[in-house]
């Protein structure tokens, strides 16, 4: 029996590999982007030690691009690729994207990033598009293949933080990346295997000729797009306000934008009596949407500042067996923490300048650094390769290099406070591999390099009770990525059913919700878990001490709830309320107000994580759903109308 009979019991056979390639590109997604805030700014444990104003500015046009190249790979995939082509080409290219950043460099650094929104492009819209296509359109088991299909995503994304944490950990942020680039490339291993099979899943997609062509798509959006972009960042590079507030690539991608918002306007000013209500009552989802990823996409950035500055992540709960999922605290763990935290042994502390400390953040050394430590009677530099060395403490070796090979550069953060980072120029010939080390009581024990800054940091806030480590002893932290980057697709995986439960008994007591006040529901769900989290902030004194991880805890698990209420809906809202012939233009449009909220998102990153900031978004957000309220009889009406 064909596989796309309704009357099968089993899914199509094309379902299985369609999900395990699904569920490593998605791993391979979400490690990276759990991390990719930290490695930027991070300036102890090999990270690029940018400012994290622009971090989070690279962090939202990484997520704005990697949202808005989907509305052009789905289009050359269906005109000129293939579906299958395109998923291929695009796992290599993300695969490559990862390798990219595997090594630490500026250019891999960005060409990754490129590559990865290229990539994305051509995979993300036809692997779906493929699973759709094994069913035919009134096959009662297209639901639950849609919903084992995305539960490998789920999966994928919590295996995510579970791979990310003990090999930064272990070895670091680059080695990271790399896996992930190996887990897409058994992705598209699993895909080659099954290529012949998945033919059935490649059938060309029906087009009438009033669809908007390709070439349509570049004259009329993306160039004009590309045009006003750029001449926006020139504006916005010359103005103050512009470069003190939002920065210039913000600015030049928000101007960007408006050639192409004003084209959806033409739409659905311009069609005919029986379609503009369905596209009218697109605005509303189109807003919701944006706004909502616009929060939830603030896991990768602001969410993850706060974990990661800002939380108390002591875990001595873990066991010793997953000792690599335990991670070490640095001197900068301990300026917000209570007197009650043990502190380092000052002998594991070395006193260097900003530039030495810089240098052993970015895991480098100069070879006269080297020389000067190796000079000190009282200190001992090992290879990194030394038996002796604990391979959990392997990550603290450098590399060493000439000093002129060494740049040094000084900024200042969102406070003022000056701040100094280091790199290897490009091209740099790598001289050894070296770990710095004191004899302590009978045994080598390896030492951080920190400022005469950082280590008053350290012990300010101690008093007389304050317990001091053992030597070579680390506070045990959770990795941030953990709790931003796990509970999110835990907490969908659980509460799935539970939701779908809910709305399924109101439905048979005859209290059926509609989708549009799915959607209401989900934004208010979503301002109650800002203010949940603004509550912690204020807990934590927007910074000055610690926050219980339960307030993430509880974030997590409201905002998923509001996901599930939301996502869903104006997925399914777009497919329904769309005219046949622009089905595809106008599911472009929910991915490009993902991508401005996405881009909105990395601005908000930039800030700092206090209360007042959570309040103001939760204000937002219940601004929107005050609008959507406001336009539910509206789309209440076009959803009757359209039989959605």
């Amino acid at each position: 029996m064909a596989a796309n009979t309704a009357t099968a019991k089993g899914q199509p056979s094309g379902l299985r590999p369609l999900f395990f390639t699904e569920m490593w590109e998605r791993l391979g997604f979400y490690l990276m982007l759990g991390i990719l805030l930290l490695y930027i700014t991070d300036s102890e444990r090999g990270g690029l030690g940018f400012s994290t104003k622009l971090a989070a500015e690279i962090y939202g046009t990484y997520m704005a691009f990697v949202y808005f190249t989907p509305f052009i790979g789905g289009m050359i995939a269906d005109r000129f690729l293939g579906f299958r082509r395109s998923v291929f080409i695009g796992g290599l290219l993300m695969a490559a994207g990862y390798f990219c950043l595997g090594v630490r460099s500026l250019p891999t650094f960005y060409a990754g990033l490129t590559l990865l929104c290229l990539g994305n492009g051509l995979f993300k819209p036809n692997i779906s598009a493929m699973v759709g296509n094994l069913y035919a359109p009134d096959d009662p088991r297209r639901d639950s293949g849609f919903n084992i299909f995305y539960m490998g995503i789920n999966i994928g994304a919590s295996l995510s933080a579970l791979l990310s944490a003990p090999l930064r950990n272990l070895w670091s942020f680059n080695m990271a990346f790399t896996a992930a680039g190996v887990g897409l490339l058994i992705g598209v291993v699993i895909l080659l295997l099954n290529w012949r099979s998945l033919a059935k899943a490649d059938r060309q997609t029906e087009r009438s000729s009033e669809d908007i062509s390709f070439k349509q798509v570049i004259t009329t959006i993306l160039l004009p797009a590309g045009a006003f972009g750029v001449i926006g960042y020139f504006i916005g590079g010359r103005i103050p306000f512009i470069q003190n507030t939002i920065g210039a690539i913000t600015f030049g991608f928000i101007v960007g934008m408006l050639p192409v918002i004003t084209y959806f306007a033409l739409i659905v000013r311009r069609a005919s009596p029986t379609e503009k209500p369905g596209l009218t009552a697109l605005i509303p989802v189109y807003v919701a949407g944006g706004a909502f990823f616009m929060i939830l996409h603030l896991s990768g950035g602001l969410m993850t500042v706060f974990a990661e500055r800002n939380t108390d992540r002591r875990a001595e709960w873990i066991p010793t067996a997953t000792e690599f999922y335990a991670q070490k605290a640095m001197p900068s763990y301990f300026s917000n923490a209570d007197a009650e935290l043990p502190r380092p042994d000052e002998r594991t502390l070395l006193t260097v300048s900003a530039e030495g400390e810089a240098m052993f953040g970015a895991r480098i050394l100069s070879d006269q650094l080297v020389a000067s430590l190796g000079a000190d009677p009282s200190l001992r530099v090992l290879q990194a390769e030394d038996a002796a060395i604990p391979v959990d403490q392997r990550f603290l070796a450098c590399k060493v290099v000439a000093d002129s090979d060494v740049k040094i550069t000084t900024g200042a953060d969102a406070h003022g406070v000056p701040t100094t980072a280091a790199k290897a120029v490009e091209g740099a010939q790598v001289l050894d591999e070296v770990l710095v080390a004191r004899p302590i009581d009978g045994r080598d024990v390896p030492v951080l390099l920190v400022s005469p800054a950082t280590r008053e940091a350290v012990y300010l806030h101690t008093d007389a009770g304050t317990p001091t480590l053992p030597p070579g002893k680390y506070v045990r932290l959770i990795n941030a990525e953990m709790l931003t980057g796990l509970l999110n697709p835990l907490f969908v995986v659980l509460l799935t059913p539970v939701v779908v439960a809910f709305f399924t008994r109101l439905a048979t007591r005859g209290r059926a919700v509609t989708t549009a006040r799915k959607i209401f529901i989900g934004m208010l769900i979503t301002t109650a878990s800002l203010l949940i989290i603004a509550l912690g902030a204020s807990m934590g004194h927007d910074g000055a001490a610690k926050t219980g991880m339960i307030w993430l805890v509880i974030y997590y698990l409201v905002i998923t709830l509001g996901e599930l209420c939301l996502s869903p809906m104006g997925l399914s809202l777009v497919t329904k309320l769309s005219p046949k012939r622009l089905v595809g233009l106008m599911m472009g449009g929910w991915f490009l107000s993902t991508s401005i909220g996405n881009k909105l998102s990395g601005f908000i990153s930039g800030l700092e994580p206090t209360a007042q900031i959570f309040i103001i978004l939760a204000v937002a957000i219940f601004g929107v759903a005050g609008f959507i309220f406001v336009m539910l009889p509206r789309l209440d009406a076009a959803i009757k109308k359209y039989g959605a």
